[in-house]
């Protein structure tokens, strides 16, 4: 893996190394994808409103607004140490839920699970870029693949943990994911990463990294924005949705873990691809095909319905890993702090996005906005198209410019 002075050789894809940062991803995730399943269980247990547990999702993503910060901490230290011991951390919080009396308890255990997922998440991503060679892509597919399959197995997991054991008994999950970060620390202890130079990272100073990429960010937000709208609507507001056009509770939340699989698949593949044929041209293909698949869905029910949803998974969530490769592919001496402000901005747009379905969906219904969503999602392409180029793309481009000269 290591050259003889230890150091990461950054032309060759360290598969190994790769699987073992992406399946700690997908014991970290499992955990965090417990609360929604348990959530009326709670409720009743603790006697509290819909606004209070609404509440406790904010509560484990209110760390997310530190992503920055974090990422400057990782940029300074070993990155590696966040990885290993963060499932550890959040499997002990989350497999504690059930045995909770106290709404405030239960708030300070989700806000620890958000600092040890923020921990994870920002430096992740960046390991990953450091030992995929010039294969980022395919390394991020990796990477949000293990993602995607713990949040479809994480549900069933916690439910047939709660049918064997009852909501008291879920503490016993807690020593999967200790295990996990034991395994993880003697398969990564010793893995290098490229570090910059403190003083290169002096005389490059944060405040000049965020000002220099402002203008990408921009373009970023823009993306961001106008796809949450739509996956927003296909995830948080999906068993609703169903339920509301007269499908059974089981039904309605089954299509939650049919389109989060295919989505899995998705992740797995548009990585990769985007390594081979650029990063813009997989975006456009992702943003123009979804809204359709969005509408076709929409109007459409019975087997029909959950084919076009199998579909529009393998679509809605590719996005991930080639956007994840864009982020990776920025030229910065700083690149955990460039993640963290990727992962914020997520954070912050995610949740208006979430307002914002919830909102209309109350004022006009929630077919009107899930048709909505689809529509303006298209807005996002005028903002893929002014994305920088990777090399490939723009060797095409000079490629085709000189043919056309002649």
């Amino acid at each position: 893996m290591n050259d003889k002075n230890g150091e990461t050789k950054p032309s060759r894809f360290h598969t190994s190394d790769i699987i073992t940062i992406s399946v700690a991803h997908f014991f970290h995730d499992v955990y965090t994808s417990f609360l929604a399943p348990i959530l009326p269980l709670l409720i009743e247990k603790l006697g509290i409103s819909y606004s209070l547990a609404g509440l406790l999702d904010v509560f484990r993503k209110l760390p997310s607004l530190f992503n920055p910060f974090v990422g400057i901490l990782a940029d300074n230290v070993s990155m590696r140490y966040f990885v290993i011991f963060a499932p550890a951390i959040t499997s002990v919080c989350m497999s504690l839920l059930g045995i909770t009396s106290h709404y405030v308890i239960l708030a300070v255990l989700l806000f620890i699970t958000g600092i040890s997922s923020t921990l994870f998440h920002v430096p992740a991503p960046v390991m990953i870029k450091n030992i995929a060679g010039n294969r980022v892509g395919k390394g991020m597919s990796f990477f949000m693949l293990g993602g995607e399959l713990a949040r479809t197995l994480g549900p069933l997991i916690i439910i047939a943990a709660i049918s064997l054991w009852k909501l008291e008994g879920t503490f016993r999950l807690m020593p999967f994911g200790i295990l996990a970060s034991a395994i993880l620390f003697f398969k990564l202890k010793n893995l290098k990463v490229e570090k910059i130079a403190a003083e290169e990272k002096k005389r490059i100073g944060i405040k000049h990294t965020f000002f220099a990429l402002l203008p990408f960010f921009s373009v970023i937000m823009g993306i961001a924005f106008f796809r949450a709208m739509m996956k927003s609507a296909l995830t948080i507001f999906l068993p609703t949705f169903m339920v509301g056009k007269g499908a059974t509770l089981w039904l309605g939340g089954a299509s939650l873990s049919i389109i989060q699989l295919t989505g899995a698949v998705g992740t797995s593949f548009s990585g990769t691809i985007s390594d081979k044929i650029g990063r813009v041209k997989v975006l456009l293909i992702i943003s123009i095909i979804t809204p359709i698949l969005m509408l076709f869905f929409i109007n459409s029910s019975g087997i029909l319905a959950i084919i076009i949803l199998l579909i529009t998974g393998f679509f809605l969530f590719s996005s991930g890993p080639v956007l994840l490769a864009v982020i990776q592919d920025i030229k910065t001496e700083r690149p955990a702090f460039v993640n963290g402000i990727y992962m914020g901005i997520n954070f912050v747009i995610s949740s208006i996005a979430v307002m914002l379905i919830g909102f209309f969906g109350d004022l006009i219904g929630l077919e009107k906005t899930f048709k909505i969503a689809a529509i303006i999602s298209l807005a996002g392409i005028p903002f893929i198209l002014i994305l920088p180029k990777t090399k490939k793309e723009e060797g095409e481009k000079n490629g085709k410019n000189r043919n056309s000269n002649h």
